[in-house]
């Protein structure tokens, strides 16, 4: 019988939902607590009600010190602010003190930068060239410190682009917001969330503190490949493709500004995982039937 336990999700969108799903779907028995940014409230999930304390910057609503304390595990998934990683900002006394059995940063491959469509693993040195990937970076070095000077549980995942059911190029095709950009040798790797939840599930009895593990699935392409695919999944006519200067997202600019090809063997090696969606194709036609 799984023991029961509690876990404090800083942050609550679409991953830690997902993984809240897949906890009730492996048959755990558990208590949520988590954070928003608008107001202290009692939020309902797939028939759970639980405690949402308001946490903004700096800003917190104290009484979720006391869930915090009582948590047995951790999952962050708050971006960082600048430099500054936002829940060690606020509660680092608490992570220096409390025994914690699991806790979870969520990064992503942007720590990596530009690799010039080279693969990379977890041993390559990373360099980012984004303001997102130096914030990213520099709140895993933070969190690895409190692993080695406090000894605390912490495992990193950097995920690559996460797609869902509610977020993906077939919706971005069908509402004309997609951008196909003309730039050669530009490799990215992506995720499906469903893959996201299932690993961090395993690592709740398969768990190795201090470890960086990519989350990615098996195929890095390019963005014009996916969205050849894509299209013809629906039937639609691909987007003309603009030129990098044309870009006038600066998340866009930051995305294509770095080309790698990410290897997840660590992941799957050490969580012994078959991705469910192996690559971009599985994932986008099971998303097809969602949608069309």
């Amino acid at each position: 019988m799984k023991k029961k336990f509690k876990i404090f999700c800083f942050g609550f969108g679409q991953v830690a939902e997902y993984f809240i799903k897949k906890l009730i779907e492996d048959n755990f028995e558990f208590e949520i607590v988590s954070t928003n940014t608008k107001q202290t409230q009692i939020k309902k999930f797939n028939q759970i009600n639980f405690k949402s304390y308001y946490f903004c910057g700096k800003q917190f609503d104290p009484n979720l010190i006391d869930e915090l304390i009582h948590s047995n595990k951790v999952l962050i998934s708050i971006p960082p602010r600048g430099s500054n990683d936002l829940v060690l900002q606020s509660f680092n006394k608490i992570f220096k003190r409390i025994k914690f059995d699991w806790i979870t940063y969520l990064s992503a491959t942007s720590v990596y930068g530009d690799k010039g469509g080279k693969r990379v693993d977890e041993n390559i040195k990373p360099n980012p060239t984004s303001i997102r990937g130096i914030s990213r970076l520099n709140a895993e070095r933070e969190w690895l410190k409190y692993f080695k000077e406090y000894n605390l549980p912490i495992q990193i995942f950097r995920l690559s682009g996460i797609y869902s059911n509610e977020n993906n190029i077939l919706k971005r095709l069908k509402a004309g917001t997609l951008k196909i950009v003309e730039i050669n040798n530009h490799f990215f790797s992506r995720i499906h969330i469903e893959d996201i939840a299932s690993v961090l599930s395993i690592s709740l009895t398969k768990f190795n503190p201090g470890q960086i593990f990519n989350i990615s699935d098996n195929y890095p392409s390019s963005n014009t490949e996916i969205a050849k695919y894509a299209s013809g999944l629906i039937k639609m006519q691909i987007p003309k493709s603009i030129a990098v200067d044309e870009i006038e997202s600066e998340m866009l600019r930051d995305f294509y500004r770095d080309s790698k090809k990410i290897s997840n063997e660590k992941m799957k090696s050490f969580f012994k995982y078959n991705l469910k969606y192996p690559t971009f194709k599985e994932g986008l036609k099971i998303i097809r039937n969602h949608i069309v």
